[in-house]
C-alpha cells in the first residue's frame, strides 16, 4: 500500500513537470491511453529536469547539480526506489519497459556537453549530440509505445530516431537567439550565426524535411494506442516548422518563434475529431 502510494505521488510529480514545462506536448499526451500516458510523463519528467539543470540554473553550480542528479539516478536504478519522485518514476518506467542503460548514458553525455560552450565543426559531432539529446529520448518512448516488444521496437527504431532528430533540429532553429547569444552554443556545423544566411537556413530545413518524411512512415506503423498522440506531436512541430520556414534568418536571431495556443487548441480538436471519425 505504501509503495503504491509512493508510486502514485511520484507519477503525479512527473505529470506536473510535463504540464508545467510543455503545454503542446501535454496536449498530445492526452491522446494516449492512461498506461502509456504514465510512462511518457515519467520519461519526460526525467529528461526535462536534466535539461533544466544545464539550460536554466545559471546562478548555481550546474556540474555539481548534474553530478548529484546522476548519482541519485544510479541509486534509483540500482534499488528500484528513490525519494526523488522524478527519478523514482523514471526508474520504475525503465524497469517496466526494459529501457537500455546505453540510451540513458547517451542522453546524460549530451547534457554534460551542454555545460560547456559548444561550437560543432563536424557533422559527426553534431549527429552524436542529436543522438544523445533527442533520438534516444524517442527510443525510450518507443519502448513504451510497443510495450517493450523487441520485434516491433526493431522495426520502428529508425523512424523514432528520425522524429526525435527533426524535433531537436527545429528546437535549435527556434532557440537560436538564446543558444547563440546567451548560452554560447552553435550546434549546426560550419554555420556562422554572425552571418546566418537564407541559404544556411534552407539547407538546415531541407535536412529537417527529410527527417519528417521518414518519421511519418514510422508513425503510420505505430500501434493504434500511440499513433494518434505521436501524430499530434508531429502536427504541432510541422506547424512550427512552417512558421520557421516563413521567417527570415535575421528574425530567427532576434525572436523565438512559437505556435499560438489558439492554433494548438485547433490542432488538438481537429485530431480528436479525426480520431473519432477514424480518418487518420
Amino acid at each position: 500500500m505504501v509503495q503504491n502510494l509512493h508510486n502514485s505521488v511520484s507519477f503525479n510529480c512527473s505529470k506536473l513537470v510535463t504540464q508545467a514545462y510543455s503545454s503542446s506536448f501535454s496536449r498530445a499526451i492526452l491522446l494516449f491511453p492512461t498506461d502509456i500516458r504514465e510512462g511518457i510523463y515519467n520519461i519526460y519528467g526525467f529528461v526535462r529536469f536534466a535539461d533544466e539543470i544545464v539550460d536554466s540554473f545559471h546562478d548555481y553550480p550546474k556540474k555539481e547539480l548534474l553530478d548529484d542528479f546522476v548519482l541519485q539516478l544510479n541509486d534509483a536504478l540500482a534499488k528500484g526506489i528513490s525519494l526523488n519522485p522524478i527519478l523514482h518514476s523514471f526508474a520504475y518506467t525503465v524497469k517496466k519497459y526494459n529501457i537500455e542503460r546505453q540510451y540513458i548514458d547517451a542522453f546524460l553525455d549530451s547534457m554534460y556537453k551542454d555545460l560547456e560552450d559548444i561550437k560543432y565543426e563536424t557533422v559527426e559531432q553534431y549527429e552524436e549530440y542529436i543522438y544523445g539529446s533527442a533520438e534516444v529520448v524517442g527510443l525510450m518512448c518507443l519502448k513504451v509505445f510497443v510495450n517493450a516488444d523487441p520485434k516491433r521496437y526493431e522495426e520502428l527504431e529508425p523512424y523514432a530516431k528520425s522524429l526525435g532528430a527533426a524535433f531537436q533540429k527545429i528546437n535549435f532553429l527556434r532557440d537560436i537567439r538564446a543558444d547563440f547569444h546567451v548560452l554560447n552554443r552553435t550546434y549546426f556545423p560550419k554555420v556562422d550565426f554572425q552571418k546566418f544566411s537564407l541559404r544556411d537556413k534552407q539547407e538546415i530545413e531541407l535536412d529537417i524535411a527529410k527527417d519528417f518524411e521518414n518519421a511519418l512512415i514510422g508513425i503510420k506503423l505505430l500501434p493504434v494506442t500511440s499513433k494518434f498522440a505521436v501524430y499530434m506531436a508531429y502536427k504541432y512541430y510541422i506547424n512550427l516548422f512552417k512558421k520557421i520556414r516563413n521567417t527570415e534568418p535575421e528574425i530567427l536571431l532576434s525572436k523565438r518563434i512559437r505556435v499560438s495556443n489558439a492554433r494548438k487548441a485547433y490542432l488538438l480538436g481537429e485530431m480528436i475529431l479525426n480520431k473519432n471519425l477514424k480518418l487518420v
